[in-house]
């Protein structure tokens, strides 16, 4: 019996989609689960007349495969994986891949890779996107790790990925230990960003223009075929229109409370300790947990009020505005997304490739859209771009929606109708082109109350000053400036 050409441990529906794709294009694959019910049934379900091999204990499936073996876990991230890991070092050999294909915390990724290598093998963290289907017919997906492992594992992840029009597979190795899963945490916090900004969208649509379901799938539709065409936007069309049993849109009948899994968490957390100013994709996170809080809302309609409800807005005008202004702020969104990576590359000596992350996005994720191709293209044109909106592209489309976007912002500000992700991009651009801000004021309070000393304008950079503003306070300083 000839060998298998990779072994996968977790068959959950992930893990099941994933052996079921790289069996269609040619891969003999050896599957095992901690139930034996699972890989029976598996087995005798989805895998049935295919070349797909059960395992019933990890040194068997072990024994299955080419060398060198690559092992890929679809486990609950945290602690299973690395109990997984133990247990299989036990029966692999130097030069052996691990590979960790679930929802994994980059900091992991990078302890783990250092644990691994310290074994004499190698380990790959790998970020996979686009849900059950892309699974099955072709994710995104992300690796970083062990370099070496790279020429082993690219054949069978550039097959399986989801293609782009000319036919370029949307994977191809991000960069060392953590990068991986690092640029698939940003993908989810972009994520988490989109979905608030087309939620508000729909929002405003729904409670200030009064529009019916069945008019808001329109709307979305028509987006859909223009700049903003994207996954997200096309299946907002589709929920927008579906029915109930009874005939009445389905969205109307789902509870307002949004759940999360921790990845947009994990990126926010990750902009704090970075010192990435990541307002917009934060906000959209701290929407989920104001959602969250469905019965203290329901009190407090009852109490708090808000201004009285704006009548008289031009629909098709406002609409307009509304594309307009969806657009700018998804672009701030992908903006600050970038400006994470770019930190990040800096502090762990990641060597990332921004174009090629964008193309690997541009198919099977969830934040796929031809918009990812613009952002290719910017950093074709300039490989060292510090900031999306620098780039002449970027810097015309977000000029030409400005006035509809602030037009939006004020009107929804002034109808008492929240717009946490919206506005705070708005806000983020305004900081981002203003020369002068008034953190002058902020760091002279610091300093008087701190003596956390100040830089000067009429000095030369890296000197740093301390006023005794009470004459009481004394010259001793605290050394504990941060710009």
């Amino acid at each position: 019996m000839s060998q298998c050409d990779l072994g996968l441990i977790g068959l959950a529906v992930m893990g099941q989609n994933l052996v079921l794709n790289m069996t269609d294009h040619g891969f003999k694959i050896a599957v095992y689960n901690r139930t034996a019910a699972t890989t029976e049934k598996f087995l005798a379900g989805p895998a049935r007349g295919t070349p797909i091999v059960g395992a019933f204990s990890v040194e068997e499936l072990v024994s299955q495969l080419k060398r060198p073996r690559r092992v890929m876990l679809m486990v609950k991230a945290g602690q299973p994986v690395d109990d997984f890991i133990e247990l299989l070092l036990k029966h692999l050999e130097p030069g052996d891949i691990l590979i960790d294909g679930g929802n994994s915390n980059y900091l992991d990724s990078i302890r783990r890779t250092a644990y691994v290598e310290s074994k004499g093998l190698l380990f790959v963290g790998a970020g996979v996107s686009g849900g059950e289907e892309g699974a099955r017919h072709g994710p995104s997906i992300m690796p970083g790790g062990s370099a070496a492992a790279w020429p082993h594992i690219r054949p069978i992840f550039q097959a399986i990925a989801a293609k782009v029009d000319d036919g370029t597979p949307c994977c191809d190795w991000v960069g060392e230990n953590g990068a991986g899963h690092f640029v698939k945490m940003v993908h989810n916090g972009i994520e988490y960003g989109d979905m608030q900004l087309i939620a508000e969208a729909y929002h405003l649509m729904k409670s200030a223009l009064g529009l019916s379901a069945d008019e808001m799938a329109a709307v979305f539709k028509r987006w859909n075929a223009g700049k903003l065409d994207s996954y997200l936007i096309q299946i907002t069309a589709d929920i927008l229109a579906h029915r109930d049993a009874d005939g009445a849109p389905l969205v109307d009948k789902i509870l307002d409370t949004a759940g999360q899994k921790g990845t947009g968490r994990w990126t926010a957390a990750t902009a704090l300790e970075l010192g990435v100013p990541l307002t917009m994709i934060t906000e959209a996170v701290f929407a989920r947990s104001l959602s969250a809080l469905k019965a203290e809302r329901m009190a407090a309609a009852q109490v708090l009020a808000g201004p009285p409800m704006r009548l008289g807005v031009d629909r098709v005008a406002f609409v307009d505005d509304l594309e307009q202004a969806l657009y700018a702020a998804k672009v701030l969104s992908y903006t600050q997304g970038y400006m994470l990576m770019r930190q990040a590359a800096q502090e762990y000596a990641w060597n990332l490739n921004y174009g090629g992350v964008a193309l690997m996005w541009r198919n099977g994720c969830i934040i796929r859209s031809a918009f990812l191709g613009r952002i290719k293209e910017a950093y074709d044109r300039t490989p060292g771009l510090a900031n999306l909106l620098l780039d002449p592209y970027f810097n015309a489309e977000v000029g030409a929606a400005q006035e509809a976007w602030r037009r939006v912002v004020a009107w929804a500000v002034e109808a008492g109708l929240p717009t946490p992700a919206m506005s705070s991009a708005l806000t983020f651009f305004d900081g981002y082109r203003s020369g002068w801000l008034p953190a002058n004021l902020v760091q002279a309070q610091r300093d008087y109350f701190g003596a956390h000393t100040y830089e000067r304008v009429d000095a030369p950079a890296g000197q740093f000053f301390h006023t005794d503003w009470t004459g009481a306070g004394g010259p001793v300083t605290s050394g504990s400036y941060q710009a």
